[in-house]
């Protein structure tokens, strides 16, 4: 049902996917380099991350309201987590590609970006687990009839 808690988590999840627009992924003290031009690196600094970032959005979403085909839900939730593994690891791999163009006296701080596709996997792990629970419970629920 839409109203069961892994639709809490799935909600959670798709909020921790947004918060990436809000939040910087990293700060310099310098403008440098394409990314960092503005001191700021966050995910509308490249298509690619923006596009992880609203395709997590909108599977976290989807998810939700695939409630009555739990094993889909299940698949949308590993593809969710799948994509919060990739979406820092393009982060890095883009940085670092621009990391010989940098001076090297700037220095990069991490920021609360950097930890929110962690909640997302968190939340879409829990959201897993629930749904996994209530298919057993269906299950059990069957065999009794």
């Amino acid at each position: 049902m839409i109203q069961r808690i892994q639709s809490i988590f799935l909600l959670l999840a798709a909020a921790s996917f947004g918060g990436l627009f809000i939040l910087p992924l990293a700060v310099s003290d310098k403008p440098t380099a394409q990314f960092l031009a503005d001191n700021v690196y966050d995910i509308t600094d490249h298509l690619a991350l923006m596009g992880l970032t609203l395709l997590g959005i909108a599977l976290a979403m989807v998810a939700i309201f695939v409630f009555k085909n739990r094993p889909l839900q299940l698949k949308l939730g590993y593809v969710v987590i799948s994509l919060a593994i990739l979406l820092p690891l393009a982060a890095f791999l883009l940085f670092t590609n621009q990391a010989p163009v940098m001076d090297a006296t700037v220095q990069v701080e991490d920021q609360a970006g950097v930890f929110l596709p962690g909640g997302a996997i968190l939340f879409t792990a829990l959201a897993n687990y629930f749904i996994r629970k209530d298919d057993k419970l269906v299950k059990s629920m069957d065999r009794l009839r």
